[in-house]
């Protein structure tokens, strides 16, 4: 038997996500969300359908991790100035 996946329009996604759906087809255009354009004719209207999968893989990849330690920076010990005068 053929499995149907269920795939999310970019209004479904924002509700889910709590953002416009302009900004999840910012995301698609961006390349950082994928999508699959089902229009009917290249270069038209977009019709922007998402994979769950690949909504899942975009929140992992944008989840929020603790901030590394900058190094810090050394101050540079004074020069002393030689005048030649």
């Amino acid at each position: 038997m053929l499995e149907v996946k269920r795939y999310l329009t970019p209004p479904q996604v924002a509700r889910r996500l709590g953002v416009s759906p302009e900004k999840i087809v910012a995301w698609v255009r961006s390349g950082e969300l994928r999508a699959a354009d089902l229009s009917a004719k290249r270069g038209g209207r977009p019709r922007f359908r998402i994979d769950p999968v690949d909504l899942e893989l975009f929140l992992a990849g944008r989840a929020a991790r603790p901030e590394s330690a900058k190094a810090r920076r050394r101050r540079k010990a004074a020069v002393e100035v030689v005048e030649y005068f």
